[in-house]
């Protein structure tokens, strides 16, 4: 596992060293320029005061040498290496320093010119006096500057290094102190129990960790919510089917202990509605499984609304009866990019809802929603009270006019399937006569 304090000091050490090697080479680039300028000059200082030191025709002092000129401790080793000749204005030597060439140490009459001189690279600067008749040459080997350039880098680096260890153990110091509340999160959390889902402090968190702590947060409090729908879920689907278990169980008995064949046959059909009931119940519990686990939204595909619909009530045709089924044909010309499971799910779910609460005798009409904007399904029940309504969409809700083979799941199912197709679910009981309206307002519904 890769560790951030280590990657962060990677990337702080790695930053450093770059800035501190771009730091060396613009000391060395300036370093030497101006240490160049403060040679060549000194060299012009040198060259002048020979020059004003030698008499007409060069003699200096009385002698062939040139003195030795003057200079602090400092600058006494540079001094040192300075050479100077005298040459007459006819190429006789004059004069010259100790340790200066006995060849000429540059061809140009005056200024700056650089020259090899016994293999070795010189840096001179000449003066032509006319009213003496001479001229005086100066120089410096450049080996003995690169070895001052070097030795002011040396001067650098030598405490960089020692330096170095030291900045790059206060940066790790540094590092494990600022990831102190990340860890102490982890600790917090390590402490944990299972079942402890209660929100992390962000008061103290510093603002950098505070979007990881307020995911987390959001994360537990979706986890929390995922475990509480399941643990209703659980308990609600254990109640209702115990009813229709504990009847299968008594009509069972009673069809076995009775020799009357109407109270038998009568005690078969009850086991046969408690069975229906049962089954509507475990397939309803199941899509609500398959809605709450998610749907996969790569699987949307083109789907013929009228289609779709045609096949949800085929599938319910045993339990309609009497009642009619009206569909607008219209709604096979409408088709849909959506989740197939998510769009049979709702249409099925509202058409049960609209069988169970239908008269014998009573329609139930499907048709496209004005505008085109969705589906639009009424049936002739009994409607629901205005109060009731904020709360039938809720699971297990069975209001005043529950049906005896309700679940209170349908609507449920219906307004979880139609959020998983992007629309929303919009009841109301019909204007001036009595049933439900149910409509499921769609996106990118549109005509073939």
């Amino acid at each position: 596992m890769k560790s951030l304090r280590l990657h962060l000091f990677a990337i702080l050490i790695a930053a450093t060293s770059l800035i501190w090697l771009s730091a060396f080479a613009w000391i060395l680039l300036d370093s030497r320029a101006k240490l160049e300028h403060v040679l060549d000059t000194r060299l012009q200082a040198a060259a002048h005061m020979v020059d004003s030191l030698a008499a007409d025709g060069g003699k200096v002092a009385s002698t062939g040498i040139v003195p030795p000129m003057q200079a602090s401790p400092e600058e006494a080793n540079y001094e040192r290496q300075l050479s100077c000749q005298i040459w007459s204005m006819e190429g006789r030597l004059v004069a010259r320093s100790s340790g200066a060439p006995d060849v000429q140490m540059t061809d140009q009459a005056s200024g700056f010119s650089q020259r090899t001189i016994e293999g070795e690279p010189w840096r001179v600067y000449t003066i032509e006096d006319s009213v003496k008749n001479i001229r005086v040459m100066v120089g410096d080997r450049l080996g003995m500057r690169d070895g001052l350039v070097a030795d002011l880098i040396k001067g650098l680096v030598l405490p960089a290094l020692l330096i170095f260890p030291l900045l790059a153990a206060l940066i790790w110091i540094s590092l494990g102190g600022g990831l102190r509340p990340l860890n102490a999160m982890a600790s917090e959390l390590r402490r944990r129990s299972a079942d402890d889902l209660s929100l992390i402090e962000t008061r103290r968190a510093p603002s950098e960790v505070q979007p990881l702590i307020a995911a987390l947060n959001s994360l537990f409090a979706k986890v929390e919510a995922a475990r509480r729908h399941e643990r209703d879920l659980t308990a609600f689907a254990a109640h209702e089917l115990r009813t229709p278990l504990a009847g299968l169980k008594t009509q069972a008995q009673i069809a076995l202990s009775v020799t009357d064949p109407a109270i038998r046959e009568g005690a078969l059909r009850q086991i046969l509605i408690s069975v229906d009931r049962t089954s509507r119940l475990v397939r309803q519990l199941l899509a609500i499984a398959r809605l709450d686990a998610g749907l996969d939204d790569a699987s949307r595909e083109t789907l013929n609304i009228g289609k779709s619909l045609d096949e949800v009530i085929n599938m319910a045709k045993p339990a309609m009866g009497s009642i009619k089924v009206d569909v607008d044909p219209d709604l096979h010309r409408y088709v849909i990019q959506a989740n197939r499971e998510a769009l049979y799910f709702a249409l099925r779910n509202l058409h049960e809802n609209a069988i169970q609460h239908s008269p014998e005798g009573g329609a139930i009409a499907w048709r496209i929603a004005p505008e085109g904007k969705g589906v639009l399904v009424e049936d002739d029940g009994p409607g629901i009270p205005l109060a009731e309504l904020p709360f039938v969409t809720q699971r297990f809700f069975r209001g005043q006019h529950k049906s005896s083979t309700g679940t209170g799941l349908g609507l449920a199912i219906t307004e979880i399937a139609v959020r998983k197709l992007g629309g929303e679910l919009v009841l109301q009981n019909r204007e001036g006569r009595g049933g439900l309206q149910a409509l499921i307002v769609l996106h990118g519904v549109g005509p073939t």
